[in-house]
């Protein structure tokens, strides 16, 4: 995606900087979150009030402040969405398979509590994704839909996430569930840098990715306080879900003598 390079103010060159500040925050109360046990009662409402913050300032910067691109006009502003959401579900299979490792290392349920909730998170933003990617399509390539390489092991990568948590939602014993779950995911990460790399490694419709020396200093400032924005909002998202999860698996783990006597004797 090359464009027309623009002149700048001061003033707007100084806007450039603003999103790296904010991703810069947004990191800080991640590892805040982390880190201390006691921030995150705190550090997951500075990022969801970040994210609401970014998100609604988000359809000004892409609609009307970024500039047209140089061939495809207006219709590549929805990449300011669909780029974003396509780096959540990559990173959500990232997360997924670093939890189901750790899993299988250290049979820790808290691990699988996280595999679990980066999975369906990450599938919410690949769908998503998928769905603004083949919006694109239609008045770019004159379809909704193409088996590329790049589309062919997106759809791979939805279809087999779908699995996963298909799977998780029939076994009960939790510690079966747990350990299937962990090889599943260890396995449907394959697909992820297949997926990545795949407009590089043959021909394809798809464009080749684009990086800052190719585009407008504009775009890529916008890309980045997307990216930003959606990143506050996929660590909420995992954070809740995570949280849902261990609510769950305590109630299916715990043992009976750990219940009110009342309860043991119905």
């Amino acid at each position: 995606m090359r464009h027309w390079l623009l002149s700048y103010g001061s003033d707007t060159r100084l806007m450039l900087w603003v999103p790296w500040v904010l991703l810069a925050l947004a990191f800080a109360l991640i590892l805040s979150h982390l880190i201390d046990q006691k921030a995150r009662a705190w550090a997951w409402k500075g990022l969801l009030a970040m994210a609401v913050v970014m998100l609604g300032v988000l359809p000004y910067l892409a609609l009307v402040w970024s500039p047209p691109e140089k061939y495809q006009g207006d219709v590549y502003r929805i990449f300011y969405a669909h780029v974003p959401q396509i780096w959540m579900a990559m990173l959500g299979a990232t997360l997924n398979f670093g939890a189901s490792l750790a899993f299988l290392l250290k049979r820790s349920f808290k691990t699988d509590s996280i595999a679990e909730a980066s999975a369906e998170v990450g599938l919410y933003f690949g769908t998503v994704g998928v769905v603004l990617g083949s919006i694109w399509a239609k008045p770019t390539w004159g379809t909704w839909w193409t088996w590329d390489p790049r589309l062919t092991s997106a759809a791979v990568m939805l279809i087999v996430y779908a699995g996963y948590l298909t799977m998780r939602r029939f076994v009960e014993d939790p510690e079966k569930r747990a350990t299937w779950s962990s090889v599943m995911g260890i396995i449907a990460y394959v697909d992820i840098p297949v997926m990545f790399l795949a407009v590089r490694w043959w021909r394809s419709i798809h464009q080749v990715q684009s990086n800052p020396s190719t585009v407008d200093s504009t775009m890529s400032m916008v890309l980045l306080w997307s990216t930003t924005a959606f990143l506050c909002l996929f660590v909420v998202l995992v954070y809740q879900r995570y949280l849902l999860a261990e609510d769950v698996k305590k109630r299916e783990v715990a043992l009976p003598d750990a219940l009110p006597p009342k309860e043991l004797a119905t």
